[in-house]
């Protein structure tokens, strides 16, 4: 059954497995999150669930949010999430339910999808791994300078630059999605999930981690296999 939950980006660190490999994990805030709205076919046209993340003060929420939230018996909620279901399981969720961490304990991999640290304004060596120009004489304050981008016009002589060609600009700042990390650990008493390597975003940052999208063959068997130890 499909689930996602939303968390806090807690930092790294490592875990000794039993025959003395050091792992380096990522450590996660994970929910509680709470049912805040359950989207059925009839009435939305797809069927989903969607869940409510992080405490807010009332002033600096919206009275529409305040309500919909209260409409779950819960206090207004800072994040927002939804995630799509079959309509058969939409019935093992309940409006205003608690999902914390030990609904992933049937999963051996999640993606983790969370802003990326913003870098500024870059040129293209640091943004796109330019070498820059030659560094021998009659190069002068052009060393780090993309040099001529004319012949990748789209029609010479306009001045139209073809899309997606390399330029400086901001880097960073991205939604990115890393599929398929290990779950090494899962703490259910205090809400912890640590997963195998690094992921996108700052420490103190808000993190998705949902059901994996796609598994390839090796890690799609050790699925089934805790799949099945689970029965």
């Amino acid at each position: 059954m499909a689930v996602k939950l939303l968390g806090t980006k807690i930092g790294m660190t490592r875990v000794f497995r039993e025959d003395g490999n050091a792992v380096p994990v990522t450590v996660i805030q994970v929910g509680p999150c709470v049912v805040t709205q359950l989207k059925t076919v009839e009435n939305d046209g797809y069927a989903a669930v969607q869940i409510g993340y992080g405490e807010i003060k009332p002033r600096n929420s919206t009275i529409p949010m305040i309500g919909h939230d209260a409409k779950a018996g819960s206090a207004p909620k800072r994040h927002h999430r939804e995630f799509r279901v079959d309509a058969k399981d939409l019935a093992g969720y309940q409006l205003g339910q608690e999902l914390k961490v030990d609904a992933l304990a049937s999963l051996a991999f999640v993606d983790v999808t969370s802003v990326s640290k913003g870098k500024g304004f870059q040129g293209v060596m640091v943004r796109w791994g330019f070498g820059g120009q030659p560094a021998s004489h009659g190069t002068e304050r052009k060393h780090r300078s993309p040099g001529s981008i004319g012949s990748n016009a789209s029609n010479r002589g306009t001045g139209t630059l073809k899309r997606g060609i390399r330029m400086s600009g901001q880097t960073g700042n991205k939604n990115c999605t890393i599929r398929s990390l290990d779950v090494v650990k899962i703490d259910a008493e205090n809400n912890l999930l640590l997963v195998k390597g690094s992921i996108p975003g700052a420490p103190r940052s808000l993190v998705e981690i949902s059901t994996p999208a796609r598994l390839y063959r090796p890690k799609a068997r050790k699925q089934r296999e805790l799949e099945k130890a689970k029965k």
